[in-house]
């Protein structure tokens, strides 16, 4: 009995950590996708949206880890941050894009907790309002990163908030679209 019992936690285990590392995987190939633009230190990027997909798919605890993965990675230097930015390990959490960075773990966190539903596929509305709460607290992250390096919160609102909003509609409806499809397939193997 304790075998077997042994045999199953370590079947589990494998799985769970393969997971978290291809979710930090996934937001690091996200974040080579970036379009700087203009009139703002922040890039537009795919991270958001990877984020997103990472916390829904994993769930909370395992796609807030994902994440912790991902920060650890591009805090020791490897190239898992977006290139257009020129700060480097953890001096990228200190500048114009940290907030952001620093907010993926609660996002993912917030995104899984919101989607769960034991024993039920999440629904569309559900798993819409998973996907805005997590964009939310990634803009909030953002938008207080900025508010505290500029000390003009309405001029880091323009910064970090305003050129983004666009692109957040269509990652909302990806995002849902991807995780009501997904979700329970992933989370039952996990």
């Amino acid at each position: 009995m304790e075998r077997a019992l042994a045999v199953s936690e370590r079947s589990l285990t494998l799985p769970r950590v393969i997971a978290v590392i291809l979710g930090a995987a996934l937001v690091a190939l996200a974040a080579q996708v970036a379009v700087p633009l203009p009139g703002t230190p922040v890039p537009m990027t795919l991270q958001p949206l990877a984020v997103l997909l990472v916390g829904g798919l994993l769930g909370p605890r395992l796609g807030a880890t994902s994440m912790v993965v991902y920060l650890a990675l591009g805090i020791a230097g490897l190239p898992v941050f977006t290139p257009t930015v020129p700060l480097v390990g953890i001096a990228r959490l200190l500048g114009p894009t940290g907030g952001y960075l620093l907010a993926y773990p609660v996002a993912a966190f917030a995104t899984g907790w919101i989607t769960a539903d034991p024993g039920r596929k999440p629904g569309v509305g559900r798993t819409a309002l998973g996907v805005l709460a997590g964009l939310v607290l990634i803009h909030l992250g953002g938008l207080a990163q900025l508010a505290i390096l500029t000390g003009d919160l309405s001029g880091a609102a323009r910064l970090a908030t305003l050129p983004f909003l666009l692109g957040d509609l269509g990652q909302l409806a990806v995002a849902t679209a991807v995780l009501t499809k997904l979700t329970p397939a992933v989370r039952a193997r996990l």
